[in-house]
Order: C-alpha cells, then sequence, then structure tokens
C-alpha cells in the first residue's frame, strides 16, 4: 500500500485569477515603460540642443565684438602712430628754428664795449622778450600751440609723478616704433595694406547682419564719449605743457634782461664804482620791474637792453626809506647777500630791497640729487640748494572725504583736526586718522550744495565754530553733537572764523564786506565795516586776531589788508601793495607783523611796530566817499597809512597763494597753492627751504598745528593731509 502522503489533490492558488496569457502582438509592460524613459531622454536632449544653440549663438556674437574692438584698436594705433610722427616733425622743426634764433642772438649782442657805448639800431629778438611798446602778441607765443603735441596720459597714482603739467622724462627719448623719423614720407605700403585689410574684415563683419545692431551702435556711442573725454584730457595737458614752457620762456628772458642790465650798470660804474651807478643805481638794479611777473611789486621804470643806454633811473622812496648804505651791489654776492643784510640792520625796509627769489621754481624734480628730494608713495619734497637744509618733511595721515576740503584747523592741543567740505564737519584724531566726530545740521536746506567755508576750535577745545553758505555761524557742542549757539546776520557766505586766545568773542568775515566781532557769552555783536562804492568788491575773504586780542586784520578782494582795533571798531590801518585779491592773513606770534597771500601770487610780510609805537593809532582811518574807491584817492602809497612797512616779499608760487600760516616759534611762513605745491619760507631771507607736492588739486587751506610739528593741508582732490615736519639737528 502506497503512502497516503502522495495520494493528495493539486492545491489551488486563493488569490485573484492570473490574467490570460498575452498574444504575440501585445507589448509588455515593461516596453511601455521604456518608451516613457525614452521619451524624457528626448526631452532632455531637446533641451540641451536648444542651450547648446543659444551658447553657440552667444559666442558669434562675442566673437564679432571681439572683432569690432581688434579693429578698432588697429585703427587707434595706426592714428597714434601717425600723431606722434606729427608731433615729432613739429618739435623737430621747433627745435631747430629755436637753435637757430639763439644763435641769431647770440651773434647780434656780441660782448658790449668796455670803453664806448653799446652799438645802435641793436634790438633784442623776439625769444629774450618784446622790446617796449611791442605787444606779447608778437613775441613766440603762437608757435607754441603749434608745438605741443599729444601729451601722454598721467602716471600712475602709487608712483611719484612729473611736475605739475610736466611730460615723463622718457617722452622723448621712445624707440623708432613709437616716434617715427621726422622726414617721414605718409605710411609704407605694407601698413596701408594691413589698414585696408582691417577695414574689409569690418566691413565684412558689419554684413553679417544686423541682429546686434542696438549693441553696437551702443558700444560706438560708448567709445565716442571715451573719446571726447580723452581729448579733454588731451587738451587740459597741452595747456600745462604750454603753461609750462611759457614760464620757462618768462624766466629766459627775465634772466636775459638781469645779464643785459647788470652789464649796462658795470659800464655805468666804472671799476671804482664811482659816477652813476652810486647807491640809487644799485637800488634800481634790485627793484622789481613792473612787466616781471614774478615781482608784481612797485613800479619801476628802469629801461634795460643794450640798446636803451644811460644809467637807471634812481628810486623815488624818501633817502630815510632807502637804506643804501645797506646794499652792497652784484658784487658783494648778489640779491642773497643784500636781503641778509638789510634783515640783519634791524630797521623795518621796504620789501622791494629784498626780491626773494624762488630757485626751487627753476629745478627739474627728477633731475633733483638724491640728497635734495625725499619721495614718498604719491607725494615728495624737494630742498632749496642755495641754502642749508634744516627741516625735514614726511606723510602722517591721509583723510579722505566725500568732496573738496574747504578748510583745515588743529585744536589749540594739537590732538585733533577739524575739516569742513560739503554739508558736514569732521573732527580726526591727529595720531590715529580715527574719525572722533561728524557734525551735521540736519535742519539745514536740502537743496544744492552748503560746503563749510571756515572752521574753528575754541581755546578749550569744546566747542567748534563752522561758517557756511548759508550766512549762518554755528557753535557746536563737541561732546553733545549739537548746535549750542547760531549767529545769523551776515548778508552773503561766511569764508573766514576765528576765535580770541581767552574764548570770549569771535570774529568773522564774509563776502558782504563787514567783519563782525560776536560775544560769547552775551551773543552781542559788533560789525567791522568796509566803506567803498558798489563798483569795488571789497568781500572779506580772511580774518585773523592778533595774540593780545586787541587787533583784528582783513584780507578782502579789493587788494588791501585792513585792520581794526576791537575794543572801538574803527578800522586803524590799512595796507596796500597788493596786486590782487588777499586771500589770506596770519599775525606773527609776536602780534608785530601780519603775513598776507595773494592770487598775485606772492605773500608780504607786513610790519606793524610803527602802528602800534604811534600815539594816534587809534584814530579811525579816512574811508571812501562817493564814487571814489580807496585805492584810487590821492596820497594812497604802497604800504600802511600809518607807517606800516612792507618788509619782506615772498615770490615763488606758480599760480594763486590761496592759504598762508605762521609757526608757532615764528620760524616758518607756509603757503598753500593752486599750483598744488606747500612752501616753507624763512620769514627773515625770503629764501624756501623746501617744496612739497602732495595733492592732485589746489591746496585750498593749511594750518599748522600750535603745539608744533604738524601741517595740515586741505585740497579740492577730496582729501586732507598731515604732515610731520622738524628741525634737523646740526652734524
Amino acid at each position: 500500500m502506497s503512502s497516503t502522503i502522495y495520494n493528495h489533490r493539486p492545491l489551488q492558488p486563493t488569490g485573484p485569477s492570473q490574467p490570460p496569457p498575452q498574444g504575440p502582438n501585445q507589448p509588455p509592460r515593461d516596453a511601455a515603460r521604456l518608451n516613457e524613459l525614452l521619451d524624457v531622454v528626448r526631452q532632455e536632449f531637446d533641451v540641451v540642443s536648444q542651450e547648446c544653440n543659444a551658447l553657440k549663438a552667444q559666442r558669434d556674437e562675442y566673437e564679432q565684438k571681439v572683432s569690432l574692438q581688434v579693429n578698432e584698436l588697429g585703427i587707434l594705433r595706426q592714428a597714434l602712430y601717425d600723431l606722434e610722427s606729427t608731433h615729432a616733425k613739429i618739435r623737430q622743426q621747433y627745435e631747430d628754428d629755436v637753435g637757430r634764433l639763439r644763435a641769431e642772438v647770440a651773434s647780434l649782442r656780441g660782448p658790449p664795449s668796455a670803453n664806448g657805448p653799446p652799438p645802435p639800431q641793436q634790438q633784442p629778438p623776439p625769444q629774450v622778450g618784446p622790446p617796449p611798446g611791442v605787444g606779447p602778441q608778437q613775441g613766440p607765443q603762437p608757435m607754441q600751440g603749434v608745438v605741443q603735441g599729444r601729451a601722454p596720459p598721467p602716471p600712475p597714482q602709487s608712483a611719484p609723478g612729473p611736475p605739475y603739467g610736466a611730460p615723463p622724462p622718457d617722452y622723448y627719448a621712445r624707440g623708432p616704433r613709437e616716434v617715427h623719423d621726422v622726414d617721414a614720407q605718409p605710411l609704407p605700403p605694407r601698413d596701408r595694406g594691413d589698414r585696408d585689410r582691417d577695414r574689409a574684415d569690418r566691413d565684412r563683419v558689419m554684413d553679417r547682419g544686423d541682429r546686434d545692431r542696438g549693441d553696437r551702435e551702443r558700444d560706438r556711442a560708448e567709445r565716442e564719449r571715451d573719446r571726447d573725454r580723452e581729448r579733454g584730457r588731451d587738451r587740459g595737458d597741452r595747456d600745462r605743457d604750454r603753461d609750462r614752457d611759457r614760464d620757462r620762456e618768462e624766466r629766459e628772458r627775465d634772466r636775459d634782461r638781469d645779464r643785459d642790465r647788470e652789464k649796462d650798470m658795470k659800464m655805468q660804474r666804472g671799476p671804482a664804482g664811482s659816477g652813476p651807478g652810486g647807491p640809487s643805481g644799485v637800488k634800481s638794479a634790485v627793484e622789481p620791474r613792473k612787466s616781471d611777473p614774478y615781482h608784481p611789486g612797485g613800479p619801476s621804470q628802469v629801461p634795460h637792453g643794450p640798446s636803451q643806454g644811460g644809467p637807471p633811473p634812481s628810486s623815488s622812496k624818501p633817502p630815510s626809506q632807502s637804506h643804501p648804505s645797506s646794499l652792497a651791489g652784484p658784487s658783494a654776492g648778489g640779491p642773497s647777500a643784500s636781503s641778509s643784510a638789510v634783515v640783519a640792520s634791524g630797521a623795518p625796509v621796504p620789501y622791494d630791497l629784498i626780491p626773494g627769489t624762488n630757485p626751487l621754481t627753476d629745478l627739474d624734480p627728477d633731475m633733483v640729487p638724491h640728497e635734495l628730494k625725499k619721495e614718498g608713495g604719491d607725494w615728495w619734497a624737494i630742498f632749496n640748494p642755495k641754502v642749508k637744509r634744516v627741516l625735514d618733511v614726511g606723510l602722517s595721515l591721509t583723510l579722505s572725504h566725500e568732496s573738496v576740503v574747504c578748510c583745515v584747523r588743529f585744536s589749540a592741543d594739537g590732538k585733533y583736526l577739524a575739516t569742513g567740505c560739503n554739508r558736514s564737519a569732521q573732527i580726526h584724531d591727529t595720531k590715529t586718522g580715527a574719525k572722533t566726530c561728524v557734525l551735521v545740521d540736519e535742519s539745514a536746506t536740502k537743496t544744492g550744495d552748503l560746503y563749510i567755508r571756515s572752521v574753528c576750535f575754541s581755546p578749550d577745545g569744546k566747542y567748534l565754530a563752522t561758517g557756511a553758505e548759508d550766512k549762518q555761524i554755528r557753535i557746536w557742542d563737541i561732546a553733545k553733537k549739537r548746535i549750542r549757539t547760531l549767529f545769523e546776520g551776515h548778508t552773503q557766505e561766511i569764508y573766514s572764523l576765528e576765535f580770541s586766545s581767552d574764548g570770549r568773542f569771535i570774529v568773522s568775515g564774509s563776502g558782504d564786506r563787514t567783519c563782525r566781532i560776536w560775544d560769547m557769552e552775551t551773543n552781542a555783536c559788533k560789525i567791522l565795516s568796509i566803506i567803498e562804492p558798489d563798483t569795488v568788491d571789497a568781500g572779506v575773504t580772511s580774518v585773523a586776531i592778533s595774540p593780545d586780542g586787541r587787533l583784528v586784520a582783513a584780507g578782502s578782494l579789493d587788494m588791501f589788508v585792513r585792520i581794526w582795533d576791537v575794543q572801538t571798531g574803527n578800522m586803524i590801518e590799512r595796507l596796500k601793495g597788493h596786486k590782487d585779491s588777499v586771500y589770506s592773513v596770519a599775525f606773527t606770534p609776536d602780534g608785530t607783523g601780519i603775513v598776507s597771500g595773494s592770487l598775485d601770487k606772492t605773500m608780504k610780510h607786513w610790519d606793524i611796530s610803527p602802528l602800534l609805537r604811534n600815539p594816534a593809532r587809534l584814530q579811525p582811518l579816512a574811508q571812501a566817499t562817493g564814487m571814489v574807491p580807496t585805492n584810487q584817492m590821492a596820497g594812497k602809497k604802497d604800504g600802511g597809512e600809518k607807517g606800516s612797512l612792507c618788509t619782506v616779499g615772498f615770490v615763488g608760487h606758480k599760480d594763486y597763494v590761496l592759504s598762508v600760516a605762521v609757526s608757532p616759534e615764528g620760524s616758518w611762513v607756509v603757503s598753500g597753492s593752486k599750483d598744488r605745491g606747500v612752501q616753507f619760507w624763512d620769514p627773515k631771507t625770503a629764501q624756501t627751504q623746501l617744496m612739497l607736492q602732495g595733492h592732485k588739486n589746489s591746496v585750498i587751506s593749511i594750518d599748522l598745528s600750535p603745539a608744533g610739528g604738524l601741517l595740515a593741508t586741505g585740497s579740492g582732490d577730496w582729501q586732507a593731509r598731515v604732515w610731520s615736519y622738524a628741525t634737523i639737528a646740526a652734524p
């Protein structure tokens, strides 16, 4: 018997019934899934293909733009070569003309005869200087505008550049690739073929289509704007080069005239120094000339040149002011020796006896020996080779602003520096440069600019006074950063502020022809008026208070320096001598002198000790009446009306003198100018110790720390800088 385990029925599945078997024509489920995946891959491929096509289109577009730029660069390069070739031709022609004319000058002049008058009909050529009666249009100026080629771009700001308006020293020493031969003909055939091929390529590129025509038009407009800006910079460079060449030619003409006049005087004086060349002749030899742009002092009708003959006329000043014994003439050491002799005498003398020449104006900074030059990253200083170097200078801080820096002023302890710019006054730590305070009047008008023209710390350092274009004086509490007092009354912009040494009052100067004395306790105001006809602009540009607080001095646009007595408010002195507006005044530490800076490019030192000794010094001066200005009234001569004298004239800046300061010990006079330079001067000899170049625009304001050792400068390049200076110990 078989086992029962084999006697069973087959088990049937208990789940749902299976689908019937599929026929051969019906696809399985896996095939459908595969088709779906293939569709997804196909879609992704289409998207990637579209992106690839877009990228190819962008690549073609960029290639077209690059081709256009390459072609434009080729054309610009060729134009540059053409300009340099033309410039080399004109320059060579100019040098040939100059050499020929100089040879003619040398042949026409010849050495003067020792026993007779110079030959008649001998006139200097135009290069040496126009003879009397010939206007400046007949000089060499018309050629200057022709010979000036395209000036190279300025050097990077991180490296010391050439002097203002001067091209790099290697500009005229380029290789044959950059400067063609002076006799070169039009471009060789190979260059013309390259240019034609470039033009043809550009035409083919332009014919591909106008899909990106708008982009090309915008690119072309941007290039045109760049070219216009470049042409504007080139014109500015050419103007600066022209001014520099004109200054150099004027100095050459001045030197030629001085040599001619010295020869004439030697002939007239004779070997023993007697005869017409006596003391009066010597004095005329050092007087500034009216036609001399670097000596704008009193006029001197001194003929010059070999053809004039005759002795120079003597000075019209009284003998009591001439001091002929203090001058030794050219044989005693020239102007420098005479200047030292005058100062050593101790008596006040008119400034025209001290010519105050500045040899730094003739120096090329690139040619200055290493021991006479000091350079930083973007600044340099050169020292006068004709005087002993006794100062060292260096850059301590650079303070960037958001607008032009109109004014700078140290606190009494020298620890802080205040600056004024558009809408704000800022206070900086002079050691770290940290900005410790920003003062902004939120209630001021929001329309237009509102430049802070003047700032001044109170002696105790608690307050800062600011004067602005809105005719208001704000006294700020520095600790609270809010306005303590608001002084109103001026009718025009406020250009200058000065606290008295005791802090009891503050003086303001405005374009409305007034100075005002404001009492800090009572807010009372005393007005110091300038009375002139309406046709005379006598706006006040600068004010200063004497160390003892008894006098107020002000410089004005009508070329005068005026002095008032604080107690009475009377104008007690009027100083005349500048030939243009006076933009800055400062008292000397002893209170017996005033230094003024003017738009006539000079500074003057005024000795007011005769005024202080005058018993009638408190008597008010007569002011203008009717329509006659003060400077045209009879009897108004250079100097002061109560005995004050201009003892020293500082000559050497190439442009307007905008700011002056005197060191606390009185050893140095410092000036800032539109020529971007700062100069340290010896007040006794009128000789400059050094010239500092550290700004890219006009030096608008300077100040010396009352604690000594620091100089601050504010400029139109939106920067204020703090410099250190120190006396070099004698070896």
